[in-house]
C-alpha cells in the first residue's frame, strides 16, 4: 500500500476525542452551553478568550483556578490541553457541584473540583501551579500574594475584577510582589441581541485583566 501524500490526504477519520457540544480546537464556548445557577456569575464567552491569552498556556500546564464559578475556565483549558492538570477552586458547596457538572457536561476528564475558601485553603493544595487565574478569594489582595507563594518561577498569575476597587487591589499586590511584565486590559464588548422586532446592541459588563510572570 501507498504511503503517499495523496493517500494521507483522502484519510477521513474522525478525531473521536472531540466532544458533541464543542466539537472545535478553538475557544470561545457559547455562554448557553454550560448548566447554571441563579446569582451564580458565568465569565463570558469574548472575555475567556482574553484570560485565555493572558494565561499563556502550555499543553501540560498545571493551572489553578481560584474562584472558579460556573467552571468556564477549567473547562475551556481542559478541551484545550487535554494533557494539562486543572485545579478548580470554590468555597460554595453547590457551585462546586455545578462544576463538576459542566465538566461531566463537556466530557472532561483532568478538572479536580476542590471546595474551600482562598487564601486559607491554598496550602492543602497538592499541584504546584505555572499559571493561575484568580476570578475570587477574600481579600483579594490577601489571596493573590498567597497565590504568589505557590507560583512556580516563571510563572503567570492572572487576575480580574469589575471594581475600581479590585483594580487598586490587584495592581498593588503585583507591583509589591515585583511582578513583572504586567499587562493591564479592560475588556469593551457589543453583543447584537434581538429584543422584539428590532436588534440592538448590548454591552457585555466591562472588566479588567491584569497578569504578570513571576521571576525564575
Amino acid at each position: 500500500m501507498s504511503d503517499s501524500p495523496t493517500d494521507s490526504l483522502s484519510d477521513t477519520s474522525v478525531d473521536t476525542s472531540a466532544n458533541a457540544l464543542w466539537p472545535y480546537r478553538t475557544p470561545g464556548i457559547p455562554d448557553d452551553r454550560f448548566e447554571r445557577l441563579p446569582g451564580i456569575p458565568m465569565t463570558k464567552r469574548e472575555i475567556r478568550v482574553l484570560i485565555l491569552a493572558h494565561l499563556r498556556l502550555r499543553p501540560d500546564a498545571v493551572l489553578w483556578d481560584i474562584g472558579a464559578g460556573t467552571g468556564t475556565i477549567p473547562i475551556e483549558v481542559g478541551l484545550l490541553c487535554p494533557q494539562a492538570t486543572i485545579v478548580a477552586l470554590e468555597r460554595d458547596g453547590e457551585v462546586a457541584n455545578l462544576i463538576r457538572k459542566n465538566c461531566k457536561r463537556f466530557e472532561i476528564d483532568n478538572v479536580q473540583v476542590v471546595e474551600g475558601s482562598a487564601p486559607d485553603c491554598l496550602n492543602s493544595l497538592k499541584t504546584r501551579p505555572d499559571c493561575i487565574i484568580v476570578e475570587g478569594g477574600r481579600p483579594l489582595k490577601d489571596t493573590l500574594v498567597e497565590a504568589w507563594k505557590h507560583l512556580a518561577g516563571g510563572g503567570r498569575l492572572v487576575a480580574t475584577t469589575a471594581s475600581l476597587e479590585g483594580l487598586y487591589a490587584i495592581s498593588e499586590a503585583l507591583a509589591e510582589l515585583h511582578a513583572r511584565n504586567i499587562e493591564v486590559v479592560q475588556s469593551a464588548i457589543n453583543r447584537l441581541e434581538q429584543r422584539g422586532m428590532r436588534q440592538n446592541f448590548s454591552a457585555v459588563n466591562p472588566i479588567f485583566i491584569l497578569s504578570g510572570e513571576k521571576l525564575e
